[in-house]
């Protein structure tokens, strides 16, 4: 389908006054100011007046039709089909423009008018010119308003009412979802953008109070909802000397993402770190982080930090025998059982191999200790299903040290354990042994 054949059948458009010929345009040659149309399907002029015969520096109005404007970028064109949608949803559109007659830029302040071009309904503007108007040739304006025009950055200024005055294609082109017809009060297309408008309300009023500010916020656009960085600041109009709020928009979404990337890779970092792969349990490093927690709340107490080392016997014939993924199992078992066996009373960690620890918190003493560590031998020693036709039984020497009794830090304590289950280790295995007191 064409492009003409498609702005025919356009409902979007109907209301736009349509233009058939160039008959219908004898009263703008009494006009003095610049007046010219141009089509946008076929990006060209389609008519002007005298006026802007003689601003191009031309003869005849055919010379200004036929004028060869293939060179110009698609930036420019971009910039036109903006100033059509604006002017299609508003009525008029106000803002500078940077044109080069007899390749000279020349800024002005000019007016635009939405309509529709000959018999195939072409997308067209009518611009005006009053010379009185100029904004003048300076350098810095000029590529004050091209950096305006080209840049990625959404720039619009709003009245102190939120109702929008002028915006660079960027913006246009970022909120087109907006139906501005359908807004009921000026300061609705400022919130409109919010993907919580009432946040886009309370920043408005924000900005106006204290003049200015930068914000973060989730945005709802044309490309869906994104995350900018709102920076206002409080500017004037360059005719009327009216106090404008001036925004500038910067798309901050790929710096969230990564972000929040970052942060999941972190907390993977840290899973890893504090707890076992093979069984889901806390390892070591995650039992020294808790060291103060755990030695504060016991130092209140005489008996109220003991510490359990736990290391199977039988093991290395599950692995011999039936490989490790027969081994992992016997490990989570271990460790499902003895976590639901001390579950309110304190924790399990595996420290690596088969040996594990586990920390009691609350007891009555140190023979009450025990007593857990033989319940808890009891539970290792039951059998362990591999298959429906394979079990295996292990059992586990066992070392207990306590706090202040047995070591004042944490390694200390574990330290103390340790020994304990070696002891056991030498004399035989499988059974409970208490540290003897630290010197």
């Amino acid at each position: 389908m064409s492009s003409s054949s498609t702005y025919i059948t356009s409902k979007q458009y109907d209301h736009l006054v349509h233009i058939k010929d160039h008959s219908e345009l004898a009263l703008y040659e009494l006009i003095p100011d610049v007046v010219w149309f141009f089509d946008l399907d076929k990006h060209g002029w389609w008519w002007g007046n005298s006026a802007a015969v003689k601003f191009w520096g031309l003869n005849n109005v055919e010379e200004l039709i036929n004028k060869d404007l293939s060179g110009d970028t698609q930036g420019a064109k971009d910039r036109t089909a903006q100033t059509f949608e604006l002017a299609a949803q508003n009525g008029l559109t106000i803002d500078p423009w940077t044109t080069y007659p007899n390749g000279k830029p020349k800024t002005l302040y000019m007016r635009h008018r939405a309509v529709l071009l000959g018999p195939e309904k072409h997308r067209g503007i009518i611009a005006f010119i009053n010379e009185e108007v100029n904004l003048g040739e300076t350098p810095e304006n000029l590529l004050l308003v091209e950096a305006m025009r080209y840049t990625q950055v959404l720039v619009t200024s709003f009245t102190f009412d939120g109702e929008a005055v002028v915006e660079n294609p960027a913006a246009t082109d970022a909120y087109k979802h907006i139906d501005r017809s359908k807004l009921t009060s000026p300061d609705q297309f400022f919130s409109a953008r919010f993907t919580n408008p009432l946040e886009g309300k309370a920043i408005l009023a924000q900005a106006v109070a204290e003049k200015g500010g930068q914000w973060t916020q989730k945005v709802q656009t044309a490309e869906g909802e994104r995350i900018h960085t709102i920076d206002i600041r409080v500017t004037r109009h360059p005719l009327t000397g009216d106090f404008l709020l001036l925004v500038s928009e910067y798309d901050v979404t790929p710096l969230h993402q990564a972000l929040d990337v970052a942060e999941r890779a972190q907390e993977e970092l840290r899973q890893l770190a504090h707890f076992d792969a093979v069984t889901g349990i806390p390892s070591l490093r995650y039992l020294m982080d808790q060291e103060s927690e755990l030695i504060n709340s016991s130092s209140s107490d005489e008996y109220s930090l003991a510490v359990l080392y736990f290391d199977l016997d039988g093991f290395k014939e599950v692995n011999d025998s039936c490989g490790h993924e027969a081994g992992n199992k016997v490990l989570t078992e271990v460790a499902t059982r003895l976590s639901k066996a001390v579950e309110g009373m304190g924790g399990v960690a595996r420290l690596g191999g088969d040996e594990f620890l586990v920390w009691l918190e609350r007891f009555e003493n140190e023979q009450n200790v025990c007593e857990i560590a033989e319940l808890l031998l009891s539970e290792v020693q039951k059998p362990i299903n591999i298959t429906p036709n394979i079990s295996f039984k292990v059992s586990a020497s066992i070392g207990v040290a306590m706090h202040r009794q047995h070591g004042q830090t944490l390694d200390e304590i574990i330290q103390a354990a340790d020994q304990a289950m070696y002891s056991i280790k030498r004399s035989g295995k499988c059974g409970v042994e208490l540290a003897p007191l630290a010197e």
